[in-house]
């Protein structure tokens, strides 16, 4: 078939684009993907924009930790879109192709924005040591300038620094977490647990989601059935 002939002629690539081989080994999978996929995305672009719309009509929530909330649902709107929209055509439709161009594009928005990302779960990192441990400065501390200066800076840095401060971005979020914890352990009442815990929890998830698939895809030695994997 048309597959066959593309992947024998030209081995996965050509002079002008890439063939994305990717499930080609098992089409009947594809399909099923293509629909989990596709779901996610769905649930991810509304569950994202609610949150957006949510934090910006309710004045109750116009606070620094919903304003970097809101910045990391914008951006895992970008993120999501950078790739997913071009694997989901090539896992419905015969076309299993990317131009060059295209590549390097996704490539870059990919980088950038996983980058922009681990320096915004920082940012929100500190947020939480900041209401934890020095409630008392809180105010002074993440005042609406700063919040606004430190947003912004995430989406400057993007893809020039990511591959040198991808570990210190969590050695930061680890310190902070560790004061958190130390805050944690001197504390007797149940209540002031219980706080910290709605506090911080759903930030802890989102860097554990993050980094943890992160370390287990990069870090482990490659094998010969890497591309079964």
């Amino acid at each position: 078939n048309r597959k066959q002939m593309m992947m024998e002629n030209f081995n996965g690539t050509s002079e002008d684009y890439f063939i994305l081989l990717s499930f080609s080994n098992w089409p009947h999978l594809e399909v099923v993907l293509f629909v989990l996929i596709l779901v996610f995305y769905l649930m991810t672009l509304i569950g994202n924009m609610f949150i957006i719309v949510l934090s910006y009509l309710d004045s109750h929530l116009h606070t620094p930790m919903y304003s970097f909330l809101s910045n990391l649902s914008f951006l895992d709107l970008c993120y999501t879109t950078s790739s997913l929209p071009q694997l989901l055509v090539n896992l419905w439709g015969s076309e299993k192709t990317i131009s060059y161009a295209g590549c390097m594009v996704q490539l870059y928005f990919v980088l950038a924005l996983g980058a922009t990302e681990c320096i915004l779960l920082v940012v929100m990192s500190y947020d939480r040591y900041a209401a934890v441990c020095r409630p008392l400065h809180y105010t002074v501390l993440m005042h609406p300038g700063f919040c606004h200066l430190l947003a912004v800076a995430s989406w400057l840095t993007l893809m020039v620094t990511s591959s040198v401060f991808v570990p210190v971005r969590l050695i930061l979020i680890f310190t902070s977490y560790g004061a958190i914890a130390r805050a944690v352990l001197r504390m007797q009442s149940t209540i002031g647990l219980q706080k910290i815990f709605r506090t911080c929890g759903a930030h802890l998830m989102v860097v554990s989601l993050f980094f943890i698939p992160v370390m287990c895809i990069y870090l482990q030695p490659s094998t010969e059935n890497s591309q079964d994997r």
